[in-house]
C-alpha cells in the first residue's frame, strides 16, 4: 500500500522544484504524512553533494514547522483529527496512559521520536494533546531533527553512494541506540 507512495515521493528527488518538494514533504511528514524526508534527501544530496547542507536545512525547517502544526493539532484538534490519525497508526488504546506519564519523559520523547525510526507524527500530537511546553517542544524538535538531518547529509556528503544502504537500512537502529543509551546513562547518574 505504501510502495507506490514512496515510489512517488522518490520521484520528486529529480523534480527541477526537488528542495520545494523536500519541504512540502517534510512539513506533512511531521504530522500526518507516512514517508520520511530521507526519502528525497537522499536521492538529492547524492546527485548534488554541494547541496547536502542546503537539504539538511529545509528539511530542518520545514520538518520543525510540520512538528508546530502537529502540536496545534494535538492541542486543539485532537478529538477531530489527531486521535483519527494515531488511531490509524494503531496508537489509539494506549493514549489515556500515555497521556499521564508523557510529560515526565516528554523531552526524552520528542528528542527518539525526531532521530529514531518512531513515528515523529504520534510525538508531535502527543506533545499538543498533553499540554508540553511549546518552548521545550520547539527546541528539541530543533536539536532531533538537525541531528538527523545534518547526520545524513554530512555521511553522504563525505562518502557518496557507499554509505546509501547503511543509511537506508541502519542508521534507524544506530540513532535508537545511541538515544537508548544516552537516556540510560542519564538515568546512571541520577540514580548512582
Amino acid at each position: 500500500m505504501l510502495k507506490p507512495l514512496y515510489n512517488q515521493t522518490m520521484a520528486l528527488a529529480d523534480h527541477p522544484k526537488a528542495l520545494w518538494w523536500l519541504a512540502a514533504v517534510a512539513f506533512v511528514e511531521s504530522s500526518f504524512f507516512p514517508i520520511p524526508p530521507d526519502v528525497l534527501m537522499i536521492p538529492m544530496i547524492l546527485a548534488r553533494p554541494s547541496r547536502a547542507w542546503l537539504v539538511a536545512l529545509v528539511a530542518l525547517v520545514a520538518s520543525v514547522a510540520g512538528g508546530v502544526l502537529g502540536y496545534v493539532i494535538g492541542a486543539f484538534f485532537y478529538d477531530s483529527i489527531g486521535q483519527p490519525v494515531l488511531e490509524a497508526m494503531g496508537k489509539g488504546a494506549a493514549m489515556e496512559e500515555f497521556n499521564t506519564r508523557f510529560n515526565d519523559f516528554g523531552f526524552w520523547a520528542v528528542l527518539g521520536a525526531g532521530v529514531t525510526p518512531f513515528p515523529y507524527k504520534v510525538i508531535t500530537i502527543m506533545s499538543g494533546w498533553t499540554g508540553m511546553p511549546l518552548g521545550t517542544f520547539i527546541a528539541t524538535s530543533i536539536l532531533a531533527r538537525a541531528l538527523r538531518f545534518f547526520l545524513v547529509a554530512g555521511l553522504l556528503w563525505q562518502f557518496g553512494t557507499p554509505i546509501r544502504d547503511f543509511i537506508e537500512r541502519r542508521l534507524g537502529l544506530v540513532f535508537t541506540l545511541f538515544v537508548i543509551l544516552l537516556f540510560g546513562g542519564f538515568l546512571m547518574i541520577r540514580y548512582l
